[in-house]
Protein backbone atom coordinates (compact mmCIF):
# COMPACT_ATOMS: atom_id res chain seq x y z
CA UNK A 1 0.00 0.00 0.00
CA UNK A 2 1.43 3.38 -0.98
CA UNK A 3 0.87 6.51 1.07
CA UNK A 4 -2.14 8.63 0.22
CA UNK A 5 -2.12 12.39 0.06
CA UNK A 6 -2.13 13.69 3.67
CA UNK A 7 -4.82 16.07 4.78
CA UNK A 8 -2.21 18.31 6.36
CA UNK A 9 1.36 18.67 7.51
CA UNK A 10 1.88 20.70 10.68
CA UNK A 11 5.39 22.05 11.26
CA UNK A 12 6.25 23.42 14.70
CA UNK A 13 8.49 26.48 14.44
CA UNK A 14 7.51 28.69 17.37
CA UNK A 15 10.41 28.10 19.74
CA UNK A 16 12.99 30.75 20.62
CA UNK A 17 16.08 28.58 20.28
CA UNK A 18 18.06 30.39 22.97
CA UNK A 19 21.09 28.14 22.55
CA UNK A 20 21.67 29.56 19.08
CA UNK A 21 22.41 32.92 20.77
CA UNK A 22 21.11 34.77 17.77
CA UNK A 23 18.81 37.62 16.80
CA UNK A 24 17.55 35.34 14.03
CA UNK A 25 14.86 32.77 14.91
CA UNK A 26 16.45 29.35 15.12
CA UNK A 27 14.49 27.81 12.25
CA UNK A 28 15.72 30.53 9.85
CA UNK A 29 19.40 29.66 10.20
CA UNK A 30 20.62 28.40 6.86
CA UNK A 31 22.50 25.38 5.65
CA UNK A 32 23.10 24.29 2.06
CA UNK A 33 21.13 27.14 0.58
CA UNK A 34 17.94 26.85 2.61
CA UNK A 35 16.75 27.70 6.08
CA UNK A 36 16.27 24.78 8.45
CA UNK A 37 12.55 25.37 8.10
CA UNK A 38 12.91 25.44 4.32
CA UNK A 39 14.50 21.99 4.31
CA UNK A 40 11.67 20.57 6.41
CA UNK A 41 9.05 22.15 4.15
CA UNK A 42 10.82 20.73 1.08
CA UNK A 43 10.62 17.26 2.62
CA UNK A 44 6.96 17.79 3.51
CA UNK A 45 6.19 18.98 -0.03
CA UNK A 46 7.15 15.55 -1.35
CA UNK A 47 4.00 14.22 0.36
CA UNK A 48 1.89 16.67 -1.68
CA UNK A 49 -0.33 17.46 1.35
CA UNK A 50 -3.63 19.23 0.89
CA UNK A 51 -2.33 21.97 3.17
CA UNK A 52 0.74 22.79 5.21
CA UNK A 53 0.65 24.88 8.38
CA UNK A 54 3.67 26.31 10.17
CA UNK A 55 3.15 27.21 13.82
CA UNK A 56 4.98 30.47 14.50
CA UNK A 57 5.70 32.23 17.76
CA UNK A 58 9.09 33.66 18.62
CA UNK A 59 10.21 35.99 15.83
CA UNK A 60 6.97 35.28 14.03
CA UNK A 61 7.18 38.37 11.81
CA UNK A 62 10.57 37.23 10.50
CA UNK A 63 9.40 33.66 10.01
CA UNK A 64 6.19 34.75 8.28
CA UNK A 65 8.11 37.09 5.97
CA UNK A 66 10.54 34.29 5.15
CA UNK A 67 7.65 31.97 4.26
CA UNK A 68 6.24 34.50 1.80
CA UNK A 69 9.32 34.02 -0.35
CA UNK A 70 10.49 30.50 0.52
CA UNK A 71 7.10 28.74 0.63
CA UNK A 72 4.31 31.09 -0.48
CA UNK A 73 1.63 28.38 -0.42
CA UNK A 74 2.16 27.53 3.25
CA UNK A 75 -0.20 28.80 5.94
CA UNK A 76 0.62 29.83 9.49
CA UNK A 77 -0.87 29.48 12.94
CA UNK A 78 0.23 31.65 15.86
CA UNK A 79 1.30 30.35 19.24
CA UNK A 80 1.58 33.55 21.25
CA UNK A 81 2.74 31.77 24.39
CA UNK A 82 4.98 28.76 23.91
CA UNK A 83 3.08 26.40 26.18
CA UNK A 84 4.31 23.06 24.88
CA UNK A 85 4.18 21.00 21.74
CA UNK A 86 0.60 19.88 22.33
CA UNK A 87 -0.50 23.47 22.69
CA UNK A 88 1.28 24.34 19.41
CA UNK A 89 -0.53 21.55 17.58
CA UNK A 90 -3.82 22.70 19.08
CA UNK A 91 -3.16 26.21 17.70
CA UNK A 92 -2.69 24.71 14.23
CA UNK A 93 -5.86 22.62 14.47
CA UNK A 94 -7.85 25.63 15.68
CA UNK A 95 -6.46 27.79 12.87
CA UNK A 96 -7.57 25.21 10.32
CA UNK A 97 -10.95 24.91 11.99
CA UNK A 98 -11.28 28.69 11.78
CA UNK A 99 -10.76 28.39 8.03
CA UNK A 100 -13.59 25.86 7.84
CA UNK A 101 -11.23 22.88 7.48
CA UNK A 102 -12.42 19.70 9.19
CA UNK A 103 -9.44 17.38 9.27
CA UNK A 104 -10.16 13.95 7.85
CA UNK A 105 -7.32 11.79 6.70
CA UNK A 106 -3.72 11.69 7.79
CA UNK A 107 -2.04 14.61 9.51
CA UNK A 108 1.75 14.63 9.80
CA UNK A 109 3.55 16.49 12.58
CA UNK A 110 7.14 17.63 12.03
CA UNK A 111 9.58 20.15 13.51
CA UNK A 112 11.20 23.14 11.84
CA UNK A 113 14.63 22.45 13.31
CA UNK A 114 15.19 19.01 11.71
CA UNK A 115 16.82 19.94 8.38
CA UNK A 116 18.07 16.43 7.63
CA UNK A 117 14.54 15.04 7.40
CA UNK A 118 13.70 13.58 3.98
CA UNK A 119 10.48 13.22 2.06
CA UNK A 120 11.18 9.50 1.71
CA UNK A 121 11.08 9.01 5.48
CA UNK A 122 7.84 10.98 5.78
CA UNK A 123 6.36 8.92 2.95
CA UNK A 124 7.36 5.72 4.77
CA UNK A 125 5.74 7.04 7.95
CA UNK A 126 2.45 7.83 6.24
CA UNK A 127 2.42 4.48 4.41
CA UNK A 128 3.07 2.52 7.62
CA UNK A 129 0.41 4.55 9.45
CA UNK A 130 -2.26 3.96 6.85
CA UNK A 131 -1.33 0.35 6.18
CA UNK A 132 -1.85 -0.52 9.86
CA UNK A 133 -4.90 1.69 10.31
CA UNK A 134 -3.34 3.43 13.30
CA UNK A 135 -4.77 6.32 15.26
CA UNK A 136 -1.24 7.63 15.65
CA UNK A 137 2.11 6.40 14.42
CA UNK A 138 5.25 7.59 16.13
CA UNK A 139 8.31 8.19 13.95
CA UNK A 140 11.06 6.49 15.91
CA UNK A 141 14.74 5.88 15.28
CA UNK A 142 17.43 3.53 16.52
CA UNK A 143 20.32 5.68 17.71
CA UNK A 144 23.85 4.88 18.88
CA UNK A 145 23.41 6.96 22.04
CA UNK A 146 19.80 7.23 23.28
CA UNK A 147 20.75 9.12 26.46
CA UNK A 148 18.25 11.90 27.18
CA UNK A 149 15.63 10.74 24.67
CA UNK A 150 12.21 9.28 25.34
CA UNK A 151 12.31 5.54 24.69
CA UNK A 152 9.84 3.60 22.57
CA UNK A 153 8.84 0.60 24.66
CA UNK A 154 7.55 -2.49 22.87
CA UNK A 155 5.90 -5.63 24.16
CA UNK A 156 7.04 -9.22 23.69
CA UNK A 157 5.28 -9.31 20.32
CA UNK A 158 7.20 -6.23 19.14
CA UNK A 159 4.14 -4.02 19.30
CA UNK A 160 4.22 -0.49 20.66
CA UNK A 161 3.24 -0.12 24.32
CA UNK A 162 4.46 3.29 25.47
CA UNK A 163 6.86 6.21 25.25
CA UNK A 164 8.86 6.57 28.46
CA UNK A 165 10.88 9.70 29.06
CA UNK A 166 14.52 9.17 29.97
CA UNK A 167 14.09 10.54 33.48
CA UNK A 168 11.25 8.08 34.16
CA UNK A 169 12.85 5.03 32.52
CA UNK A 170 14.14 2.06 34.52
CA UNK A 171 17.44 0.34 33.75
CA UNK A 172 15.93 -2.04 31.18
CA UNK A 173 14.11 0.78 29.41
CA UNK A 174 17.24 2.94 29.33
CA UNK A 175 18.99 0.12 27.50
CA UNK A 176 16.50 0.49 24.64
CA UNK A 177 18.05 2.23 21.60
CA UNK A 178 14.75 3.09 19.87
CA UNK A 179 13.80 6.66 20.64
CA UNK A 180 10.86 8.97 19.97
CA UNK A 181 11.65 11.59 17.33
CA UNK A 182 8.68 13.74 18.34
CA UNK A 183 7.25 13.43 14.83
CA UNK A 184 3.97 11.62 14.18
CA UNK A 185 1.30 10.64 11.70
CA UNK A 186 -2.20 11.09 13.16
CA UNK A 187 -5.72 10.26 12.15
CA UNK A 188 -6.90 13.82 11.56
CA UNK A 189 -10.33 13.49 13.18
CA UNK A 190 -8.87 11.85 16.29
CA UNK A 191 -6.12 14.48 16.49
CA UNK A 192 -8.71 17.27 16.43
CA UNK A 193 -10.32 15.71 19.49
CA UNK A 194 -7.27 14.62 21.46
CA UNK A 195 -5.56 18.05 21.41
CA UNK A 196 -8.49 19.37 23.45
CA UNK A 197 -7.82 16.72 26.13
CA UNK A 198 -4.13 17.29 26.79
CA UNK A 199 -3.28 18.04 30.39
CA UNK A 200 -0.88 20.59 31.88
CA UNK A 201 -0.48 18.47 34.99
CA UNK A 202 3.29 18.15 34.75
CA UNK A 203 6.43 19.81 36.06
CA UNK A 204 6.43 22.54 33.41
CA UNK A 205 2.68 23.05 33.27
CA UNK A 206 2.70 22.56 29.49
CA UNK A 207 0.66 20.55 26.99
CA UNK A 208 2.74 17.77 25.45
CA UNK A 209 1.84 16.07 22.18
CA UNK A 210 3.54 12.90 23.47
CA UNK A 211 0.56 12.49 25.81
CA UNK A 212 -1.71 12.13 22.78
CA UNK A 213 -0.38 8.65 22.03
CA UNK A 214 -1.18 7.45 25.58
CA UNK A 215 -4.66 9.02 25.51
CA UNK A 216 -5.55 7.46 22.16
CA UNK A 217 -4.20 4.08 23.22
CA UNK A 218 -6.23 4.34 26.42
CA UNK A 219 -9.31 4.95 24.27
CA UNK A 220 -8.66 1.61 22.61
CA UNK A 221 -7.21 2.97 19.38
CA UNK A 222 -4.22 1.41 17.68
CA UNK A 223 -0.89 3.16 18.28
CA UNK A 224 2.43 2.07 16.81
CA UNK A 225 5.90 3.31 15.89
CA UNK A 226 7.65 3.29 12.50
CA UNK A 227 11.46 3.33 12.48
CA UNK A 228 13.14 6.01 10.34
CA UNK A 229 15.48 4.90 7.55
CA UNK A 230 18.43 6.78 9.05
CA UNK A 231 18.57 8.04 12.61
CA UNK A 232 20.43 11.22 11.63
CA UNK A 233 17.29 12.49 9.91
CA UNK A 234 15.46 13.04 13.15
CA UNK A 235 18.22 15.06 14.81
CA UNK A 236 17.17 18.52 15.89
CA UNK A 237 19.54 21.48 15.71
CA UNK A 238 19.79 23.47 18.92
CA UNK A 239 23.07 25.37 18.67
CA UNK A 240 25.68 26.38 16.11
CA UNK A 241 27.81 23.32 16.72
CA UNK A 242 24.89 21.09 15.79
CA UNK A 243 24.13 23.38 12.84
CA UNK A 244 27.64 22.85 11.49
CA UNK A 245 27.33 19.10 12.01
CA UNK A 246 24.03 19.05 10.16
CA UNK A 247 25.50 21.14 7.36
CA UNK A 248 28.33 18.66 6.86
CA UNK A 249 25.95 15.68 6.88
CA UNK A 250 23.60 17.35 4.41
CA UNK A 251 26.47 18.40 2.16
CA UNK A 252 27.81 14.85 2.15
CA UNK A 253 24.36 13.61 1.16
CA UNK A 254 24.13 16.10 -1.71
CA UNK A 255 27.63 15.30 -2.98
CA UNK A 256 26.96 11.57 -2.83
CA UNK A 257 23.88 12.08 -4.98
CA UNK A 258 25.90 14.07 -7.54
CA UNK A 259 28.68 11.49 -7.69
CA UNK A 260 26.20 8.66 -8.12
CA UNK A 261 24.67 10.64 -10.99
CA UNK A 262 27.98 10.75 -12.84
CA UNK A 263 29.75 13.85 -11.50
CA UNK A 264 33.39 13.69 -10.41
CA UNK A 265 33.95 15.47 -7.10
CA UNK A 266 37.70 15.45 -6.58
CA UNK A 267 37.68 16.33 -2.89
CA UNK A 268 34.31 16.07 -1.13
CA UNK A 269 35.85 17.35 2.10
CA UNK A 270 36.41 20.83 0.61
CA UNK A 271 33.49 20.98 -1.81
CA UNK A 272 30.16 22.53 -0.80
CA UNK A 273 26.90 22.48 -2.73
CA UNK A 274 23.44 23.82 -2.02
CA UNK A 275 20.28 21.77 -2.17
CA UNK A 276 19.02 23.23 -5.45
CA UNK A 277 22.31 22.97 -7.36
CA UNK A 278 22.29 20.82 -10.50
CA UNK A 279 25.40 19.38 -12.17
CA UNK A 280 25.43 17.34 -15.39
CA UNK A 281 27.22 14.04 -15.82
CA UNK A 282 30.92 13.91 -16.68
CA UNK A 283 31.46 17.31 -15.11
CA UNK A 284 34.41 17.66 -12.73
CA UNK A 285 34.28 19.71 -9.56
CA UNK A 286 37.74 20.50 -8.21
CA UNK A 287 38.68 21.13 -4.54
CA UNK A 288 37.70 24.23 -2.56
CA UNK A 289 34.67 24.89 -4.74
CA UNK A 290 31.28 26.17 -3.58
CA UNK A 291 28.17 25.86 -5.73
CA UNK A 292 25.42 27.99 -4.26
CA UNK A 293 21.75 28.85 -4.76
CA UNK A 294 20.28 27.60 -8.02
CA UNK A 295 23.53 27.17 -9.86
CA UNK A 296 23.13 24.82 -12.83
CA UNK A 297 26.09 23.21 -14.59
CA UNK A 298 25.88 21.29 -17.84
CA UNK A 299 27.62 18.10 -18.90
CA UNK A 300 31.38 17.78 -19.24
CA UNK A 301 32.13 21.08 -17.52
CA UNK A 302 35.22 21.63 -15.40
CA UNK A 303 34.64 23.75 -12.29
CA UNK A 304 37.35 24.91 -9.91
CA UNK A 305 39.52 24.69 -8.04
CA UNK A 306 38.82 27.52 -5.59
CA UNK A 307 35.63 28.66 -7.34
CA UNK A 308 32.40 30.11 -5.94
CA UNK A 309 29.34 30.08 -8.21
CA UNK A 310 26.08 31.52 -6.93
CA UNK A 311 22.87 31.33 -8.99
CA UNK A 312 25.04 30.91 -12.07
CA UNK A 313 24.45 28.83 -15.22
CA UNK A 314 27.41 27.05 -16.83
CA UNK A 315 27.03 25.32 -20.19
CA UNK A 316 28.35 21.99 -21.44
CA UNK A 317 32.13 21.58 -21.66
CA UNK A 318 32.84 25.00 -20.16
CA UNK A 319 35.79 25.62 -17.84
CA UNK A 320 35.57 27.91 -14.81
CA UNK A 321 38.67 28.14 -12.62
CA UNK A 322 39.54 30.20 -9.52
CA UNK A 323 36.46 32.33 -10.18
CA UNK A 324 33.71 34.08 -8.24
CA UNK A 325 30.43 34.39 -10.14
CA UNK A 326 27.00 35.55 -9.08
CA UNK A 327 23.85 35.54 -11.23
CA UNK A 328 25.96 35.06 -14.33
CA UNK A 329 25.98 32.72 -17.32
CA UNK A 330 28.84 30.90 -19.03
CA UNK A 331 27.85 29.22 -22.26
CA UNK A 332 29.01 26.03 -23.93
CA UNK A 333 32.75 25.62 -24.32
CA UNK A 334 33.62 28.97 -22.76
CA UNK A 335 36.63 29.50 -20.49
CA UNK A 336 36.63 31.69 -17.39
CA UNK A 337 39.57 32.39 -15.12
CA UNK A 338 41.77 31.91 -13.36
CA UNK A 339 40.99 34.75 -10.97
CA UNK A 340 37.97 36.17 -12.75
CA UNK A 341 34.94 37.88 -11.23
CA UNK A 342 31.54 37.60 -12.94
CA UNK A 343 29.00 39.92 -11.37
CA UNK A 344 25.22 39.89 -11.91
CA UNK A 345 24.23 40.13 -15.55
CA UNK A 346 27.56 38.86 -16.90
CA UNK A 347 27.12 36.58 -19.90
CA UNK A 348 30.05 34.77 -21.47
CA UNK A 349 29.14 33.41 -24.90
CA UNK A 350 29.98 30.06 -26.50
CA UNK A 351 33.72 29.39 -26.75
CA UNK A 352 34.46 32.86 -25.40
CA UNK A 353 37.23 33.57 -22.91
CA UNK A 354 37.28 35.73 -19.80
CA UNK A 355 40.78 35.50 -18.44
CA UNK A 356 43.01 36.37 -15.53
CA UNK A 357 42.00 39.28 -13.31
CA UNK A 358 39.02 40.22 -15.45
CA UNK A 359 35.81 41.57 -13.95
CA UNK A 360 32.57 41.49 -15.94
CA UNK A 361 29.35 43.16 -14.81
CA UNK A 362 26.02 43.46 -16.66
CA UNK A 363 27.78 42.74 -19.92
CA UNK A 364 27.85 40.19 -22.73
CA UNK A 365 30.96 38.68 -24.24
CA UNK A 366 30.06 37.29 -27.67
CA UNK A 367 30.85 33.92 -29.16
CA UNK A 368 34.56 33.27 -29.54
CA UNK A 369 35.52 36.66 -28.12
CA UNK A 370 38.41 37.08 -25.71
CA UNK A 371 38.95 39.35 -22.74
CA UNK A 372 42.22 37.78 -21.63
CA UNK A 373 43.86 39.94 -18.97
CA UNK A 374 43.50 42.64 -16.32
CA UNK A 375 40.31 44.26 -17.59
CA UNK A 376 37.04 45.67 -16.26
CA UNK A 377 34.01 45.17 -18.51
CA UNK A 378 30.97 46.95 -17.11
CA UNK A 379 27.68 47.63 -18.91
CA UNK A 380 28.91 46.52 -22.31
CA UNK A 381 28.06 44.39 -25.31
CA UNK A 382 31.05 42.73 -26.95
CA UNK A 383 30.30 41.11 -30.29
CA UNK A 384 31.51 37.92 -31.98
CA UNK A 385 35.22 37.18 -32.43
CA UNK A 386 36.46 40.28 -30.61
CA UNK A 387 39.80 40.59 -28.83
CA UNK A 388 40.04 43.10 -25.97
CA UNK A 389 43.60 44.19 -25.14
CA UNK A 390 45.07 43.83 -21.67
CA UNK A 391 44.54 46.44 -18.95
CA UNK A 392 41.42 47.96 -20.51
CA UNK A 393 38.59 49.65 -18.66
CA UNK A 394 35.01 50.12 -19.80
CA UNK A 395 34.30 53.47 -18.16
CA UNK A 396 30.57 53.11 -17.52
CA UNK A 397 29.85 55.60 -14.74
CA UNK A 398 29.88 59.41 -14.98
CA UNK A 399 29.11 59.96 -11.32
CA UNK A 400 25.36 60.15 -11.89
CA UNK A 401 24.30 57.41 -14.28
CA UNK A 402 25.71 54.39 -16.06
CA UNK A 403 25.94 54.00 -19.83
CA UNK A 404 26.80 51.15 -22.18
CA UNK A 405 29.65 50.46 -24.54
CA UNK A 406 29.27 48.38 -27.69
CA UNK A 407 32.17 46.61 -29.40
CA UNK A 408 31.25 45.30 -32.87
CA UNK A 409 32.02 41.88 -34.30
CA UNK A 410 35.67 41.04 -35.00
CA UNK A 411 36.96 44.32 -33.60
CA UNK A 412 40.49 44.42 -32.13
CA UNK A 413 41.18 46.80 -29.28
CA UNK A 414 44.66 47.65 -28.04
CA UNK A 415 46.07 47.31 -24.55
CA UNK A 416 45.43 49.96 -21.92
CA UNK A 417 42.29 51.29 -23.63
CA UNK A 418 39.60 53.35 -21.94
CA UNK A 419 36.09 53.13 -23.43
CA UNK A 420 34.19 56.16 -22.10
CA UNK A 421 30.52 55.23 -22.38
CA UNK A 422 28.25 55.71 -24.17
CA UNK A 423 30.45 54.79 -27.09
CA UNK A 424 30.51 52.30 -29.95
CA UNK A 425 33.43 50.64 -31.69
CA UNK A 426 32.20 49.41 -35.06
CA UNK A 427 32.61 45.93 -36.53
CA UNK A 428 36.13 45.21 -37.73
CA UNK A 429 37.54 48.37 -36.17
CA UNK A 430 40.89 48.63 -34.38
CA UNK A 431 42.06 50.84 -31.52
CA UNK A 432 45.67 51.60 -30.73
CA UNK A 433 47.44 50.88 -27.44
CA UNK A 434 46.74 53.50 -24.79
CA UNK A 435 43.74 54.91 -26.62
CA UNK A 436 40.97 56.71 -24.75
CA UNK A 437 37.88 56.11 -26.87
CA UNK A 438 35.49 59.00 -26.27
CA UNK A 439 33.70 58.99 -29.66
CA UNK A 440 32.26 56.26 -31.86
CA UNK A 441 34.76 54.41 -34.06
CA UNK A 442 33.40 53.64 -37.56
CA UNK A 443 33.55 50.07 -38.89
CA UNK A 444 37.01 49.17 -40.12
CA UNK A 445 38.64 52.34 -38.75
CA UNK A 446 41.70 52.65 -36.50
CA UNK A 447 41.25 54.88 -33.45
CA UNK A 448 44.25 56.45 -31.70
CA UNK A 449 44.22 59.25 -29.16
CA UNK A 450 47.88 59.86 -28.31
CA UNK A 451 50.48 61.98 -30.16
CA UNK A 452 53.96 60.98 -31.13
CA UNK A 453 56.48 60.05 -28.47
CA UNK A 454 58.81 62.85 -27.21
CA UNK A 455 62.02 62.17 -25.27
CA UNK A 456 63.42 64.84 -22.89
CA UNK A 457 67.14 64.19 -22.77
CA UNK A 458 68.97 64.53 -19.42
CA UNK A 459 65.76 64.83 -17.35
CA UNK A 460 66.92 62.36 -14.65
CA UNK A 461 70.33 64.01 -14.29
CA UNK A 462 68.66 67.40 -13.71
CA UNK A 463 65.64 66.31 -11.64
CA UNK A 464 66.98 63.26 -9.75
CA UNK A 465 70.68 63.90 -9.27
CA UNK A 466 72.47 61.29 -7.17
CA UNK A 467 69.63 58.77 -7.40
CA UNK A 468 70.12 55.14 -8.39
CA UNK A 469 68.45 55.98 -11.70
CA UNK A 470 70.90 58.84 -12.29
CA UNK A 471 73.87 56.62 -11.51
CA UNK A 472 72.61 53.87 -13.83
CA UNK A 473 72.01 56.36 -16.64
CA UNK A 474 75.48 57.89 -16.26
CA UNK A 475 77.09 54.43 -16.36
CA UNK A 476 75.13 53.56 -19.51
CA UNK A 477 76.07 56.87 -21.17
CA UNK A 478 79.73 56.42 -20.24
CA UNK A 479 79.69 52.87 -21.59
CA UNK A 480 78.15 54.11 -24.81
CA UNK A 481 80.82 56.76 -25.23
CA UNK A 482 83.59 54.22 -24.65
CA UNK A 483 82.06 51.91 -27.23
CA UNK A 484 82.00 54.74 -29.78
CA UNK A 485 85.73 55.44 -29.32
Amino acid sequence: MSASRPAAVIVLAAGEGTRMKSRLPKVLHELCGRSMLGHVLAAAAELDPERTVVVVGHGRDQVTEHLKHAAPGVGTAVQDVQNGTGHAVRMAVEALRGQGVALSGTVVLAYGDTPLLTGATLTDLVAAHERAGNAVTVLSARVPDPDGYGRVVRGDDGGFTAIVEHADADADQRAVDEINSGMYAFDGALLSDVVTRLSTDNAKGEEYITDAAAILRGDGHRVDAAVARDWVEIQGVNDRVQLAEARRLLNDRLLTRLMRDGVTVVDPATTWVDAEVRVGRDSVVEPQTQLQGRTAIGEGAHIGPATVLSDTVVGDDATVSHTVAKEASVEEGATVGPYAYLRPGASVGPKAKVGTYVEVKNATVGEGSKVPHLTYVGDADIGVGVNIGASSVFVNYDGVSKSRTTIGDHARTGSDNMFVAPVEVGPGAYTGAGTVVRSDVPPGALAVSSGGQRNIEGWVMRKRPGSAADEAAQRANASGRNNDQ
